[in-house]
């Protein structure tokens, strides 16, 4: 088994519950929206140069999906991104079960 594995059956957590954290955690908002619009306003050269605009991230909007989790728990490779999401999802359980967060290192 992976070192991913071994660490939900620990903290008790299933992939389908990781799967829906990770989808209310890189559902794109309003925000991430008009970001993305006023970076590509500013690109074009219609707003002035905001440094601070240019430094945010919006959201991805791609979850990670059950097939990807459940790969990661094989010990299969999967894409750097993913193993970031999955590392977000399980860090957003833990915080919910007022547990302390685990780092990338711990899951992969």
């Amino acid at each position: 088994m992976s070192k991913l594995s071994d660490s939900l059956k620990n903290h008790k957590i299933d992939a389908r519950r990781i799967v829906l954290a990770s989808k209310d955690l890189e559902r794109r908002t309003r925000e991430d929206l008009a970001l993305v619009a006023k970076k590509a306003a500013i690109k074009a050269g219609k707003l002035e140069k905001d440094d601070a605009v240019m430094k945010q991230k919006p959201r991805s909007g791609r979850p990670v999906s059950l097939p990807q989790v459940e790969k990661a728990m094989r010990g299969e490779t999967i894409s750097g991104p993913a193993k970031t999401r999955v590392v977000r999802a399980v860090n957003a359980i833990l915080k919910g079960r007022k547990k302390p967060e685990v780092g990338f290192r711990d899951l992969f």
